[in-house]
């Protein structure tokens, strides 16, 4: 079976979002080696389901999770910070291999200087996805700041793009395949995921 799907070569795939964010945002988006993560309202529609217990669950994007792991078969770092603390996030972002897990954090600039030392990446190669206010810090200290609709004004004009996606429903994958395609990675990020799928019974699992 031949390999050679119809992907656009890497300079077409550049110029698509040169054309669609323009040229200074796509050269900074092309330098970024880290993604750092919101969970509720991004990696999840931020509604909360509570049961007799407490939180019983969360419900995440199997997009999302394909895009995130497209991002490691190009060696962008993926990093999640949340000021919630659960175990359904804790599995997701194992399950996902995530570099630096961050959770019960509402110090957020704290947090995010501690996700640079463990992953050895810089402020100025960054991107930071959150929604709301509390993600004000964070989205004002990296060199990409990224919302979805729907957050509050603030937040907003605080972001260098906001997705047309909503969070928890494709917003992370549209920033992931913006993000590799600005690198020239996206086609062959797709070719080491296919490849690894082949080897297991999850495509998330690939290595």
């Amino acid at each position: 079976m031949s390999d050679q799907w119809p992907l656009p070569d890497a300079e077409t795939a550049r110029r698509e979002v040169v054309q669609k964010l323009g040229a200074d945002l796509a050269e900074r988006l092309a330098h970024i080696d880290l993604v750092v993560l919101d969970c509720d309202g991004i990696l999840t529609t931020g509604r909360l389901i509570y049961g007799p217990d407490g939180e019983a669950l969360k419900e995440f994007d199997a997009r999302d999770g394909l895009g995130l792991m497209m991002l490691r078969a190009a060696g962008v770092a993926r990093a999640v910070l949340t000021g919630r603390t659960s175990p359904m996030v804790a599995r997701r972002c194992g399950d996902l291999r995530f570099e630096a897990i961050k959770m019960g954090r509402f110090d957020k600039t704290a947090a995010l200087a501690e996700i640079w030392r463990e992953t050895g990446v810089a402020a100025e190669r960054s991107l930071y996805m959150g929604d709301d206010l509390l993600d004000l810090p964070a989205l004002a200290m990296v060199a990409v700041a990224v919302t979805v609709p729907g957050a509050p004004a603030e937040v907003f004009y605080a972001g260098d793009l906001t997705t047309e996606a909503e969070g928890g429903l494709g917003a992370v994958r549209e920033v992931c395949d913006l993000l590799l395609k600005a690198r020239g990675a996206h086609a062959d990020s797709i070719r080491t995921l296919v490849a690894g799928a082949r080897q297991t019974d999850h495509p998330e699992a690939t290595h």
